[in-house]
This record gives C-alpha cells, structure tokens and sequence, in this order.
C-alpha cells in the first residue's frame, strides 16, 4: 500500500568520501560510489531502490583537473539536505494559484464587507446567512445538547490545555545595565484575535480548545471564533458551539473559508470588528486568504495538509505502527503517513496490518487514497541515524519515535512540530487529551516554526529607561557610532541634551 523509498546503502544519508575506493585508492567521475539518489517517478511495483536505473545521479561535486576524485578529496561531500527533501514524499499544494483564485474574495469581503461574506457563503458552502454572527441562546443550548461522555471529554481537555499552556506564560524581567540605565523586557497580550476552527470532513471541537486556551492563558481580551456554517441549520457544528461555551467564549460566527479570513481581517461594520492575529487550521482556500491578508494582521502560519512520520526500529509493534498511520490518515485524502526504519520486517508487518485494517475503517476510502497517495511513504534506512537525518529532513508536523530508548532518541531530532515519545504517547493522544497544542507547522516548516503556544499571542516590548548620569556616560559611544554609520543627527540628538 505504502510506496516505498529505498535508501538502504545509497550516498543519499552519508558522506561520499565513506564509500570504499577501487584500487589504486581514487574514485573516479563516473564510479557508481558518486551516484546518490535524487528525485525520482517510483517503477512498476511502487519501489525506489538505491541502485535503480529510476534515480538519476545528482551532481555533488566538479572532478579536479584530469576527471579523478580521490577518497579525501574536499570535493566529495554529503547529498546536499535541499536533494533529501526532493526525494522524500511530500503533498503537491498550490497555494500561489489558490491565492489569485481567492483573491476576488478576499477584496469583496474588504470593499463591500456583509453582503460579500454572506454571497461567498451562498457560493461556497451552499448556506444563505442572515446574521453573521451566531446567537447566544444558539451556544447555550448547543452546551446543553452535549452528551454526557463528549462534556467530560472536552472539560477534561481543556484542564490538561490550561495546566500545559499555563507554564508558558512569561513573567516580566528588569535589566539593570548599568547604575541609572534599564532595559525591560513586557509581554503584552494581542488585543484582539481571530480563531478558525475548519468544519469540512469533520467537525473539531479539539480545534476550539487548542486555539481557545493558550489566547486565553496570554491573556487576549477579544476572541472571535469562526468555523463554516452547516448546510441543515445554517450555524457551525453543535459540538464546536459548545466547545465554544463551554471555553466561555460567546463571538462566534458562522462563516467558513477565505471570506471569514477576510471578515476576521478586514472587519464587517456592524457585525464584526477587526483582529489584530489570526490563528487556526484549515483547507487551501484558508491558507491562501491567509497569505493575501498577511501584514494586514498578523498569521500564525499557512497550514497544509497534516502528516505524520513514524521513526522506527525492529522493537515497534507493527499494530501499533499501522494504527497510527491510518488515524493520521482518516483526516483527508491529501494527509501524509510516512513511516522511516531500518528494518524491512517490519515494513512488512505493516503492509500486512494495513491490509486488513485500512478496510475495515469507517472512512476506508479516504484513509486509502491517503496511503497510497505520493505525500506518503515507508522510507528504509540503514540505521537509526540515518532514519534521524530522514526525520529531520522531512521536518513532519508530528512525529512518533518508536524505538529502543525512545526518549534519548527524541532528544536528538531537530525538526518536528511535536515529538511523541515511546508507544504509548500516540498523535491520537495529543490531538485531545495531551495537554499539548496540536496546532503545528506543516510541509517541512517546523524548520523554521513552532507550534500555536501562549507565545503566539504575547508580544515583547522593551521599555529603555536612563537617567542623566546613565545617558551622559554612554553618550560619547552613541556619537561615534552615528558619526560611523554618517547619521550625525543621531548622534546630536544625544549631545544636545548636555549642551551649554
């Protein structure tokens, strides 16, 4: 089910100047030890092998003069990182055409406000809106609805969001820099954001809890919740209404998509007023209105489809492996399960398990076309360092470590949205009831990003203050520094103060 990426014994994960030389001691330009993988349409069968006529060399290196390369030649280097990533499965988005797509849209919204949000609505979700916003008796009676189980679940979830984000909030700190000069380091709360809960496959009242709790833990005043309207009653889903009141949270509005990104953004007179940060998952069109209205507010990130990587060895349990696959991969049929090992055993226990387990799941066709799709993949390796090299390439917004000594594992990745350690810390588990956030960086960007946290919603503000003598002491540094850089009015800006 799972195409397969063989990168067993290639230069793709090791430095070139460890393959072992022909006689004579050199390699030459064209020897096999200097043919590393690079991207590749798999061949019949699904299978990429590392000596497949399939993968075309790269690169890596230009021979000195005569055409050789000596085994320590500085020449020969690792597959470069930016290769790995080409190589490694991954989820085909065009958010650059869905932009101009949505562009129309977003300006509507911004040029018109209401009338636009509501034809989008009409257009999109087949919903014709009256008031934007959803009614308060409508939360309360969602709240009442809930069933018993879900109640306890969710205020469960919330406890565990509280007590995690609530160590994330900074304190204040006081920088003595010299007698007389301090610098002060606030974090000061958003005013006012935006929450897009998605309602699309599925509804997410988890959503509602992991956006909801760390603005609430920095202590943001105004929240606005927005998550699509449904098509029989015309409001979100009851069990994010209720989700939402039980949060406390009662600006809730029934618009979805690209037009409640540029209702959040832009404001609706009268219905809905303008946020400063908008955070929250969702679909294509979402992304892409979120890119169209970065700068106008703040964004926490553009999320892609969601994608999960399964670090591996022969102690896994394959049931537990295959399970994990498959509930990252009831969410849509472009999210990505992507199991790294270096045990081909276990590859097929797998197979076998998702065999008879991906039919029998209720929403087995998507699971399926999820699977089978080219954003997923079971990736061998020859060792656990080379799957980590893997695993940082590939940089998945949740990754599982299913190893011996799984915790010292952990602790060696770089790049992941969230690290679940061992075999009884699945994704399931943070996706409810961990404590942790499960609003993560997606399609390799926890390179560079984080997750939602309290830090999201804090900005830090440096309040300098300096007293005569302080200032008078320094001043001579800030006047060289202004005269170096040819800004003199800087540097009289300071002098002036000590002026006859």
């Amino acid at each position: 089910m799972l195409t397969r990426i063989d990168l067993r014994g290639s230069a793709a994960l090791r430095p070139l100047a460890t393959a072992v030389p022909p006689e004579g001691g050199r390699l030459t330009a064209g020897s096999a030890a200097l043919r590393p993988l690079a991207t590749a349409v798999p061949p019949e069968g699904g299978r990429l092998t590392a000596g497949s006529a399939a993968l075309r060399p790269l690169a890596t290196a230009v021979p000195p003069e005569g055409g050789r390369l000596t085994a320590g030649s500085a020449a020969l280097r690792p597959l470069a990182t930016a290769d790995l990533r080409r190589l490694l499965p991954r989820a085909a988005i065009d958010v650059s055409a869905a932009t101009e797509a949505m562009r129309p849209v977003v300006e509507a919204v911004r040029a018109h406000g209401a009338p636009a949000v509501r034809e989008a609505t009409l257009r999109f979700d087949g919903v014709e809106l009256g008031s934007l916003r959803v009614p308060p008796e409508a939360l309360r009676a969602a709240a009442d609805a809930l069933p018993a189980d879900v109640r306890t679940a969710l205020l469960e979830s919330i406890a565990r969001a509280r007590l995690v984000h609530g160590e994330q909030r900074r304190a204040d700190h006081v920088t003595r820099v010299v007698p007389g000069g301090t610098v002060t380091q606030r974090w000061i709360p958003v005013a006012r954001v935006g929450l897009y809960v998605p309602g699309g496959l599925a509804a997410y009242p988890s959503s509602v809890v992991m956006n909801v709790v760390p603005a609430q833990t920095a202590g943001v005043v105004g929240i606005a919740v927005a998550s699509p309207p449904q098509r029989d009653t015309g409001l979100p889903h009851p069990v994010i209404l209720a989700a939402c009141a039980l949060l406390g949270v009662d600006e809730v509005y029934a618009v979805g998509g690209g037009q409640a990104i540029a209702m959040l953004g832009y404001g609706v007179p009268g219905e809905c007023e303008p946020v400063d940060l908008i955070t929250g998952p969702g679909n294509v069109w979402v992304t892409a209105a979120k890119r169209l209205l970065r700068g106008e507010v703040g964004i926490d990130a553009e999320a892609g489809p969601t994608e999960i990587a399964i670090l591996a060895d022969e102690t896994a349990d394959p049931v537990h492996v295959a399970v994990d696959l498959i509930s990252q991969a009831e969410h849509d049929p472009m999210a990505a399960s992507v199991l790294i090992t270096d045990s081909e055993a276990l590859v097929e226990a797998v197979e076998a398990e998702l065999a008879t387990r991906v039919a029998a799941t209720k929403h087995s066709e998507r699971v399926g076309t999820a699977l089978t799709g080219p954003q997923s993949a079971a990736v061998l390796v020859d060792d656990l360092d080379a799957g980590l090299r893997v695993a940082d390439a590939y940089a998945a917004e949740h990754l599982e470590i299913q190893t011996r000594d799984a915790r010292a594992v952990a602790e060696r990745v770089r790049n992941a949205g969230a690290i679940f350690v061992g075999t009884w810390s699945p994704v399931s588990l943070g996706d409810y009831c961990a404590g942790s956030n499960h609003v993560l960086p997606t399609g390799g960007c926890a390179r560079h990003q984080s997750g939602l946290s309290v830090q999201t919603f804090l900005r830090g503000v440096q309040l300098i203050e300096y007293d005569e003598a302080a200032l008078r002491d320094v001043a001579g540094h800030v006047v060289a520094l202004a005269q170096a850089e040819d800004l003199p009015a800087h540097g009289e800006a300071v002098s002036a103060r000590f002026a006859p």
